[in-house]
């Protein structure tokens, strides 16, 4: 009994210690993290360790989802209710390129009824207005960021963000103007600069703004740069300058190739080649976290779904991931030439009280987690979107989509499936725990 009380004592302050106290000013927060070796570390020096979701705000009107079911504050209150210390915050370029170019288009309501149409619009902004009275039709997306971040800091929660796209819809599928440098709407000074913009706001205005993800699942695209190392190596650390420049404190979170699923020729020093009979032809460069002014931010990150609906076996499942970029936290490995912390920023299946335990992904995963002691960002908690348009579905655009993934239910007042929760994300957040 006394061991248990002891075990229920320690857990209960392991928590309490993830989750600031929603009273926390800046200077007294854990911030900044940085890194040492495999591991982020608090402005304290202790282990620091992301369990989040995602919150998606990179979609067609550019805000956070929800804000039409509920308020900022509601939704936010969910994420320490699942005993969760950090949110993946999503956001486009296209926001930031709106500012730079003062384009009317950035408030509430022109956001929303371009998107939804007059009709629709109309009606969604008048629930957003009517969940969010700190807001006006004249509010902007940025605003609405703004508010989102101080809440999220009153509530005690760390600010991942993360930069999904560049033009503002779904994400992601190969060929949609949105996968790799130079494609079609990946302009990558645009990008940079949107990224100078943004670390820079967010670390004069959200108290708990913590890191960015540079770019979310980087993958082949037939009309861009070249997709290679060389080109990855490049473009990403440069806009790694542009955010340290900007933001000193943040981490810097980097993923790999093929929709974010691999990123072991980093951990491991492999030369990062460019490809013949292109632009980047004889040109290769080294990853070598010494040379940059942000070698004790730099994390890696990766992906991680179950499209396949796999049966393998927790071992083989386990030994097949590890090679795709977990030798990052394994000093003990020959063949790791750096580490560095990892995150898994998705990973996440349908909420249906089954799926759970069809497969092998959940428990695997849980083992994973649990092995080589990772944070990790459920995908997703959105119960419901505005809008989604899916390039190569009929129809392409869906007014107020349901999200089965969604911890939450289509109301945005609930949790989706408890079940769910219980052997999924409970037993993440005990892995780490």
């Amino acid at each position: 009994m006394l061991s248990k009380t002891l075990s229920k004592i320690l857990l209960f302050v392991s928590i309490a210690y993830a989750i600031p106290s929603p009273k926390t000013r800046r200077d007294d927060s854990i911030l900044p993290f940085s890194t040492e070796g495999r591991d982020i570390v608090d402005s304290n020096g202790n282990v620091f360790q992301y369990k989040a979701t995602n919150w998606p705000g990179h979609q067609e009107i550019m805000i956070p989802e929800g804000l039409q079911h509920a308020s900022v504050a509601d939704i936010v209150s969910w994420i320490p209710k699942f005993g969760l210390n950090s949110v993946r915050l999503t956001f486009a370029i296209e926001m930031v390129d709106d500012i730079y170019s003062n384009s009317p288009n950035q408030t509430l309501e022109k956001s929303v009824i371009n998107a939804l149409g007059q009709e629709n619009g109309t009606i969604v902004l008048q629930q957003i207005l009517d969940n969010n009275p700190e807001f006006t039709k004249e509010t902007t997306r940025l605003e609405v960021f703004d508010a989102v971040a101080k809440e999220l800091a009153n509530q005690g929660v760390i600010v991942h963000l993360d930069n999904h796209v560049s033009k503002a819809f779904w994400c992601c599928g190969e060929n949609d103007g949105n996968g790799w440098f130079g494609e079609k709407y990946f302009d990558v000074e645009n990008w940079i600069r949107g990224w100078s913009f943004i670390a820079k706001h967010a670390k004069e205005n959200w108290p708990t703004f913590a890191s960015a993800g540079l770019r979310n699942e980087l993958r082949n695209a037939a009309s861009a740069e070249p997709v290679d190392w060389y080109t990855w190596y490049v473009h990403m650390t440069a806009a790694a300058d542009a955010v340290h420049e900007a933001a000193p404190d943040a981490l810097l979170f980097f993923s790999g190739l093929s929709y974010d699923t691999y990123i072991d020729p980093i951990p491991l020093g492999k030369t990062l080649n460019g490809t013949a009979g292109t632009s980047t032809a004889n040109k290769s460069a080294k990853f070598v976290p010494s040379n940059f002014p942000w070698n004790d931010k730099i994390v890696l990150e990766i992906h991680k779904y179950d499209f396949e609906a796999t049966q393998d076996p927790c071992p083989t499942f386990k030994s097949k991931w590890y090679k795709q970029g977990f030798q990052a936290v394994n000093a003990s490995d020959p063949q790791t030439e750096y580490t560095f912390p990892m995150v898994i920023t998705e990973w996440g299946f349908i909420q249906n009280g089954t799926y759970w335990n069809q497969t092998t992904y959940n428990r695997c995963l849980i083992e994973m987690v649990e092995d080589y002691q990772v944070g990790w960002m459920q995908w997703e908690l959105s119960g419901s979107f505005y809008l989604q348009t899916r390039l190569g579905r009929t129809p392409a655009t869906i007014q107020g989509l349901e999200e089965f993934w969604g911890l939450l239910n289509y109301n945005w007042n609930d949790v989706r499936s408890p079940v769910t929760v219980e052997n999924s994300l409970d037993k993440l957040i005990q892995a780490l725990d």
